[in-house]
């Protein structure tokens, strides 16, 4: 072997090593696990009328003390970034992504320390964002875009050829149509995504490494059932085996807060443009997102949880609803913001692949998929798979497969943009 590929060995054995740290001390910090309430609470509001705050308060977290020790987990994520610096050196790309992530988790940890304080609240703004925050100076805000959305579903609620389908297909059913649609993306012989039940999870499924988990008693239609196939299957689970599969930037396959925004971004984007998004599943994204608004704003669980009544949720719907804004906090404190992922991440994930269509710069959009990707690190990721410390991502939607029609529709929707939508309805109001 010459010493020029010594080197280069040499060199990728150390990012691949600092990398597996970061894999090995992220695994037991679990945000969700960390932030959610237990069945007692459920219980206790219930048992009050509905008309009592939540017994839940700082005391309440501690409790239920974290899986890991916090003094500790903070100081080994330094201990890393302190390496990635010393043997990478100051300026190296791959170094300054996993030097951003270690930044991240300690201020995860921190959010997490915070459980039942205003400080939870505030550092969850900063990992997630806020719903008052704009895209652009002078642009509207992502609580503006969610009343503008609830606006536009207003004047289509009450058509009656709208209105979802009823939910008759039980979770074993739903669980052999995802898996048959799985298996025709990710391959039959190979197993790779397995779909079972569960009754050991809140929401309708969930996303695994290679997984996903479907609520033993949930009822789903067949239009939910084309839902998860994108949004949990071509998304979230492709992204993480395309991070599993890299063979030298492992911390691809997991991903901070930052990341979250662009998978759920991407998954939205997804459900949009393979036609699997509905009134409904929309109407409940704006509903989240107006109602971490209203907790911005001072709003309590109880108004919060009457905002929801008033859409038409059930009173378990709307609690199970309520207690997504309050977790991690107190039912009047400031609100987790986790769910703004969803809204926020679509626009900048549409945003970026409408510039890059603009700019001519179609390579860097199947690069969203290989793994847990942050939009801040695009650019270095095309560096990254140039010099090959990066692998293009193994499983891509047919959508992202052939750009040819992402890159027409976006031509188009760069014109549109620019046109006045007032002056349209202005001058077609005699037509429609």
């Amino acid at each position: 072997m010459s010493r020029r590929n010594k080197q280069k060995d040499d060199y990728q054995q150390i990012i691949r090593s600092l990398s597996d740290r970061l894999v090995e001390a992220q695994m037991p910090i679990r945000v969700l696990d960390a932030v959610k309430w237990d069945d007692e609470v459920r219980q206790c509001f219930f048992a009050a009328g509905c008309r009592k705050l939540p017994p839940v308060d700082r005391a309440y977290y501690e409790s239920r003390p974290l899986s890991f020790d916090p003094v500790a987990k903070k100081q080994e994520f330094q201990g890393i970034e302190r390496d990635i610096t010393r043997q990478l050196g100051q300026f190296s790309p791959v170094g300054q992504i996993m030097r951003r992530m270690c930044k991240e988790y300690r201020m995860v940890i921190r959010m997490l320390e915070a459980r039942g304080t205003a400080d939870f609240g505030l550092i969850s703004e900063e990992l997630y964002g806020a719903a008052s925050d704009a895209f652009h100076a002078g642009d509207p805000t992502l609580a503006d875009f969610g009343l503008m959305l609830s606006d536009y579903l207003n004047q289509i609620a009450d058509r009656g050829d709208l209105k979802d389908e009823p939910k008759t297909l039980n979770a074993s059913t739903a669980v052999q149509m995802l898996q048959e649609r799985l298996n025709r993306v990710f391959g039959e012989s190979e197993s790779t995504v397995r779909v079972f039940e569960s009754d050991g999870i809140v929401a309708d499924a969930a996303a695994g490494a290679d997984y996903i988990k479907i609520r033993s008693d949930a009822l789903f239609n067949e239009r939910d059932v084309r839902a998860l196939e994108v949004h949990e299957g071509l998304v979230h689970v492709a992204t993480t085996l395309n991070g599993l599969s890299q063979p030298i930037c492992t911390f691809l396959a997991k991903g901070p807060p930052s990341s979250t925004v662009t998978q759920e971004g991407l998954a939205i984007l997804m459900e949009v443009i393979a036609f699997a998004s509905y009134p409904s599943r929309l109407r409940k994204l704006t509903n989240r997102t107006r109602a971490i608004h209203m907790a911005e704003q001072g709003a309590n669980f109880l108004d919060i949880f009457e905002f929801f009544r008033d859409q038409g949720l059930s009173d378990e719907d709307s609690y199970t609803n309520v207690s997504r804004v309050f977790r991690g906090s107190r039912p009047d404190g400031m609100p987790f913001t986790k769910d703004l992922s969803y809204l926020r991440g679509f626009i900048l994930i549409y945003n970026y692949i409408q510039l890059a269509v603009r700019k001519g710069k179609l390579e860097q959009i199947p690069l969203l998929f290989c793994g847990k990707t942050t939009l801040e690190d695009m650019r270095t990721l095309r560096q990254l798979v140039d010099q090959g410390l990066v692998v293009p991502p193994k499983y891509l939607p047919e959508q992202f497969r052939d750009l040819n029609a992402l890159s027409a529709w976006m031509c188009f929707s760069n014109f549109l943009n620019h046109l006045s939508m007032e002056r349209i309805e202005a001058d077609y109001a005699n037509i429609l």
